[in-house]
């Protein structure tokens, strides 16, 4: 569902003194179906907890006409460079510290491997809500986990967003703590 213009309904309802903006959000998080969930239940109407207050609309700006560099790091030649690698560790620090995100490239992992994890992904998205549920949780200290926005409680807006989280370091997870549908590629990535 894209929203591609806010029209004064929504505008309307989402100052509704009557609107309890917690209790939706709990609503969504315990069907630990995330927004998947809702497309699966054929939702017709935006829920509220996905639409910003007005006041946050007013600091936009035009989308269209916004221009981002964002950092780009490029790992070639770190194994062998131990000033590079000390430049590039440089770069990944100020990356995170300003923007909260980077794109790397000269990784080393092949193509192949994206397409197949991106795969992996989908099926697990699309697979059966139960099985999904099994990994649902908010406990960030879990190695392996899904949920619907990581700051769905904090956020002036959620997200249209479902996200699966693994963590691999310093200490991978078991192979059975992973997704059956997407189990290899995790490994394999």
């Amino acid at each position: 569902m894209v929203i591609s213009t806010i029209n004064e309904e929504i505008i309307q309802t989402s100052t509704d003194t009557n609107y309890d903006r917690k209790t939706e959000l709990k609503t969504l998080d315990d069907t630990k179906a995330g927004v998947k969930g809702l497309v699966d239940a054929k939702i017709t109407k935006l829920p509220r907890i996905f639409v910003h207050p007005p006041q946050n609309l007013q600091n936009l700006t035009n989308p269209t006409k916004t221009q981002f560099s964002f950092p780009i790091i490029d790992l070639n030649g770190i194994e062998n460079d131990r000033g590079k690698h000390e430049k590039i560790v440089e770069k990944v620090r100020e990356a995170s510290e300003t923007w909260g995100f980077f794109q790397v490239v000269n990784h080393g992992i092949p193509i192949r491997i994206l397409e197949e994890m991106l795969e992996g992904i989908r099926r697990f998205n699309e697979q059966e809500t139960e099985i999904k549920k099994q990994y649902y949780t908010r406990d960030f200290s879990k190695k392996v986990g899904f949920h619907c926005n990581f700051d769905l409680f904090s956020s002036p807006a959620a997200n249209w967003r479902d996200t699966i989280i693994c963590s691999f370091a310093p200490y991978p997870p078991q192979p059975e703590e992973l997704p059956a549908v997407c189990r290899e590629i995790m490994i394999e990535y």
